[in-house]
């Protein structure tokens, strides 16, 4: 005679230990490691790139030809802010024959140094209206570490590793590096301290922006209260497709994780009709054909920034996709790795 099996229970201590995690904003991974099943145990909310693509913002430009996206409303007198874009520079490393140079920032392997360090002047020239302003840099890897900065590190040709940064020192300007990452800038209006984010999918993971405005009020005795933030320019969830193990990363640390995630469609008429010409053996979510699995980092970081304790109003989000807009933007993976960087600078007069 057969039985029906009996339904399973988690013991009191898991139940206990459940409980624990949900307080903290955690999650227990309770998905099955047998061979061959599927992490992804239930649909996502579907879409398709166009219900998800923003279109690109109106770059402001500078006199010396330089195009960059200040903050809206960001009025302080005593502070300097705003994101680069890929217009306006010397760098000829990642631009067709005959268009004008390009505005790298970053000591890429393909452009030269000294072609770099004369487009930072032009981009210090744009934010401050000084050439001459230090910019400080970080040796980015993809973590929650965030540093102090100082005068002195201005003064280093080998920057600090780290990927974030903040100060209450005027005269520098603090800045993040991209390429598709999120850029997060923060201020804090009564102490005038800021700090500066670098968050990829790994950094978020680690919640660096949480983290990073706790460092802030151990250093500066921030207040949440008196933190507005921007989130800059980076991938966005139209493009942004990943596999099945971003997704269990996330699940492990965000009892909210699932909300970040689409199933995004594919809407090319031609693989919508002949599939079977565009398959691969790529893993679940690094393959041309939808469904694939599209993480919204901008949002991610944004409910980082909630749960620091910031305002849904203090948080302004630029909603502009690196992916899907080139020629505004340095994206590494619609350029297959061969991108410069752009900068998200913040500072103190």
């Amino acid at each position: 005679m057969r039985h029906s099996p009996r339904p399973k229970t988690s013991p009191p201590a898991l139940n206990a230990i459940d409980a624990q995690f949900l307080r903290a904003g955690l999650v227990r991974n309770q998905r099955s490691k047998s061979s061959g099943s599927s992490a992804r145990t239930a649909h996502f909310e579907p879409a398709v790139p166009e219900d998800l693509t923003c279109p690109a913002p109106v770059p402001f430009r500078a006199a010396n030809g330089v195009e960059w996206l200040p903050i809206p409303g960001w009025n302080f007198p005593w502070l300097w802010s705003g994101f680069s874009t890929r217009r306006g520079g010397l760098s000829r490393a990642y631009c067709a024959d005959g268009s004008q140079g390009e505005l790298n920032l970053g000591f890429t392997a393909a452009d030269e140094r000294k072609t770099v360090l004369r487009n930072r002047r032009l981009f210090a020239e744009t934010v401050t209206g000084n050439a001459a302003t230090p910019i400080v840099a970080l040796r980015q890897f993809h973590s929650n570490l965030v540093v102090a900065a100082t005068a002195a590190d201005a003064a280093r040709r080998l920057p600090r590793k780290g990927d974030g940064q903040m100060t209450d020192e005027p005269g520098l300007l603090l800045a993040i590096q991209t390429a598709d990452c999120i850029p997060i800038l923060v201020v804090d209006r009564k102490r005038r301290a800021v700090a500066a984010f670098h968050a990829g999918w790994r950094g978020t993971v680690k919640r660096i922006v949480e983290s990073g405005i706790g460092r802030m009020r151990l250093a500066f005795g921030s207040q949440p209260k008196n933190l507005v933030a921007a989130i800059g320019p980076g991938i966005g969830p139209c493009c942004y497709a990943v596999g099945e193990e971003v997704l269990s990363e996330f699940e492990s640390q965000f009892a909210y994780a699932r909300t970040l995630f689409r199933e995004v469609y594919d809407t090319d008429p031609v693989r919508r009709k002949y599939p079977m010409l565009f398959l691969t053996q790529r893993a679940p979510g690094h393959s041309p054909l939808g469904p694939a699995l599209h993480l919204d980092l901008v949002e991610a970081n944004r409910r980082q920034l909630l749960a620091a304790g910031l305002a849904p109003e203090s948080i302004q989000v630029m909603n502009a996709c690196t992916q899907c807009h080139t020629d505004l933007f340095f994206s590494h993976r619609a350029s297959r790795g061969h991108a410069g960087r752009m900068m998200a600078v913040i500072g103190i007069r």
